[in-house]
Parts: structure tokens; C-alpha cells; sequence
């Protein structure tokens, strides 16, 4: 029974498992809310981001190729161009959201 109680590890002590648990539960309490909702809204926020950024470099780029046709496509250019900014902003979405997690988890 010793065993179970302290997860297997001879070298933890009843109250150090009981802790933990305890600690594991009260996080789990309070980020109920972060359920499946907020991770498909997590997704849709990278998604939307990368793709709306992305649709303005291409659109702006068509407007320029159509108003000044050059040897150059600006299409393609500003097209890659929305992307990376898109990304940039999606990483800094996640990159926050990470470290408010790491933050609550720190506090528990």
C-alpha cells in the first residue's frame, strides 16, 4: 500500500504526493475553462492570422501588378512577404499564451 501512496517512489514522503496532487487538482479547477473550445479557438486564431495577413500581401500585390505592370511580380513578392508576417504574429499569440500558462503553473 506504501507503494501507491507515494506514486512508487521510496524516496517521496506521503505529504510531498498528497501536495501534488492537491496542487494538480487546483490547476485543473481553474483552467476548466481552457477545455476543448479554447484550444479550437487557439487553432482558429493561428489559422485566421496567417491567412488574413497572407490574403492582404496577395491582394495588395494584384493591385499593383495590375495598376504597374513591371518585370517584377509583386503578387509573389508580397504574398510571401503577408505570410511571414502572419506567422510572426501567430508565434507571438502562441508565445504569450504559453507563458501565461507557464506563469499559472509557477503560481500553483
Amino acid at each position: 500500500m506504501t507503494k501507491h501512496i507515494t506514486d512508487g517512489n521510496p524516496n517521496k514522503t506521503f505529504s510531498d504526493t498528497v501536495g501534488k496532487k492537491v496542487n494538480r487538482r487546483r490547476k485543473a479547477r481553474r483552467s476548466r475553462n481552457r477545455g476543448v473550445w479554447f484550444g479550437m479557438g487557439m487553432f482558429g486564431l493561428v489559422g485566421w492570422t496567417v491567412a488574413i495577413y497572407t490574403v492582404l500581401g496577395v491582394a495588395l500585390g494584384t493591385w499593383i501588378d495590375r495598376r504597374w505592370p513591371s518585370g517584377y511580380s509583386w503578387t509573389l513578392g508580397l504574398l510571401l512577404i503577408g505570410l511571414a508576417v502572419g506567422v510572426l504574429n501567430a508565434w507571438h499569440w502562441v508565445k504569450k499564451e504559453i507563458e501565461m500558462a507557464e506563469d499559472e503553473e509557477e503560481s500553483v
